[in-house]
């Protein structure tokens, strides 16, 4: 077997060497390979699967990894259950027992885990020998989008297309009957809730929940202004800048009308009865808002553009003959919408890998290898999915799937679309959206929060305590209840936090500049 793999390796030395590097590196190289088998571990967010889908699709995977760099992967998932701290804590742990790290800046915290040292600088020379085609693939604009002091932290998933910008799925068929040619606005929204509140018995508008994220509130901003969020702060998502002054912070939830105007709008919405009387205590109980949407009896469900063209749509039609669904997405009126950062998904090296080489090699492997990548993304060809005479992937009937839970370095070139995602949806939704995007602004600025960390751990505290009373109308005064609110927040120190973000975005655009 290692015969074959010297063999091998000597014959493709070039996928994995540059030419530049020297003849004693690449015998270097070449002897460690054949030499010393090693097991690269994969940290992903997720829970473990029960069924032997994923352990299948490994071994198939690791056969093709041990032929190529003499290496196999294994997976540690970390669970969605308080799952933000015990990522952060197994990061920390820096045991050498994980090498490959899924990772995002704006919802899993990858600047400040590469600010603490858990993430292991990658120099360009090191790219270009370890991982040359991710390095070729990778623009150099968006590989200093990954840097920190010059080195490079983590590789960005910047080729693959995904929508995960918020907004409301209705019933196309409904609004229709209300006399709406579609949902476009708040006000459409509001008049489409009224006429199935009143015109169908069995459905409720909304079965939502206290609990429930509120990420309506945002989405109200980004409809009416041109708020766009800055990432990286506060999981509250409170502060960014505005499109037509991108050099200036501020919150909406601190200044301005858009507040107080939703605040009024969710107090309507209450009493006319768009969601249960006990929402802010029912916790969903055993009801799932989107099961009951695709069955047709909720008339709205909050979440993904991507949620909805590929777990919603073709559903909904399949289970209630004659539905049909659209996407009412925030900042539509304004045509506020903003390409989200290539760093969602982004995969890192832990600092404490025991072959952060070879782990490179893999990765690089993952994300342009078709073999490697199918069998991470979609598993193990004819067993758990097939090909169609359209050439669309289907799960094989009675097969196991398998929970990879890969979104760092996901790759359009190899991406093989599949029977459940609504297509003709998602290419019309995408020129939509293409039309109208702006690039992320701030993908470049590492935000300093060691200034103003008790200050926004008072102001996320504020928010948890009054965003859920506004967001579902459980107040009788709303313009006093936000007012209220603003007070509190100026106590805790807003306006601080607000200073020192401009300090620092200034400092940035000043050093730009230069």
């Amino acid at each position: 077997m290692y015969k074959k793999i010297i063999l091998f390796l000597i014959a493709t030395l070039n996928f994995f060497i540059l030419s530049s590097c020297s003849q004693e590196k690449q015998d270097d190289i070449q002897s460690d390979i054949a030499n010393h088998h090693v097991i690269i571990t994969y940290l992903t967010v997720g829970n473990k699967p029960k069924d032997s889908g994923t352990s299948e699709m490994l071994e198939k995977l690791n056969e093709r990894l041990t032929e190529l760099v003499n290496a196999e992967l294994e997976i540690y998932y970390i669970p969605w259950n308080n799952y933000q701290t015990n990522y952060n804590l197994k990061l920390a742990e820096k045991d050498g027992s994980i090498d490959l790290i899924g990772t995002a800046t704006d919802w899993l915290d990858a600047w400040k885990n590469a600010g603490l040292g858990n993430f292991l600088p990658l120099s360009d020379e090191m790219l270009k020998t370890y991982a040359p085609k991710t390095w070729a693939s990778v623009s150099q604009e968006h590989w200093n989008v990954c840097r920190l002091n010059g080195d490079i932290y983590f590789f960005p998933e910047d080729n693959y297309t995904q929508w995960t910008n918020h907004g409301f799925m209705y019933r196309k068929d409904w609004a229709r009957e209300a006399g709406l040619n579609g949902v476009h606005s708040w006000e459409d929204l509001t008049k489409y809730l009224t006429y199935v509140k009143n015109n169908k018995d069995l459905v409720y508008p909304w079965d939502s929940d206290g609990a429930a994220s509120t990420y309506h509130a945002e989405g109200y901003m980004q409809s009416k202004s041109d708020f766009i969020i800055a990432d990286g702060i506060t999981s509250t998502n409170m502060f960014g800048s505005s499109k037509s002054n991108l050099r200036k912070i501020y919150s909406p939830f601190y200044q301005g009308n858009e507040l107080v105007e939703y605040a009024k709008l969710m107090r309507e919405w209450n009493l006319q009865g768009f969601w249960p009387k006990d929402i802010m205590t029912n916790g969903n109980g055993n009801h799932n808002n989107r099961d009951e949407f695709i069955e047709g009896k909720v008339a709205i469900e909050q979440h993904h553009s991507q949620t909805w063209y590929t777990q919603v749509y073709n559903n909904l039609k399949e289970t209630v003959p004659g539905a049909d669904s659209d996407f009412f997405w925030f900042g539509e009126e304004s045509q506020n919408i903003v390409y989200q950062t290539i760093t969602h998904g982004a995969m890192a090296l832990s600092a404490a890998s025991k072959h952060p080489e070879r782990a490179l090699m893999v990765y690089d492997l993952l994300r342009n290898d078709e073999e490697c990548y199918k069998l991470i993304n979609y598993g193990v060809e004819g067993k758990q999915y097939r090909v169609n005479s359209q050439g669309y992937r289907e799960k094989v009937p009675g097969s196991k799937g398998i929970t990879t839970n890969y979104w760092w370095g996901r790759n359009d070139n190899l991406e093989v679309r599949d029977t459940g995602t609504a297509w003709d949806v998602f290419d019309e939704i995408n020129a939509t959206y293409s039309k109208y995007k702006i690039d992320y602004p701030f993908s470049q600025i590492v935000w300093d929060l060691s200034k103003i960390s008790s200050e926004l751990d008072s102001v996320a505290d504020l928010y948890g305590q009054y965003m859920g009373n506004i967001c579902y109308g459980q107040n009788e005064d709303p313009e006093a209840y936000v007012k209220e609110f603003r007070q509190k927040l100026k106590s805790a120190g807003m306006e601080k936090i607000i200073n020192e973000l401009q300090r620092q975005l200034d400092a940035f655009n000043s050093k730009k500049n230069k």
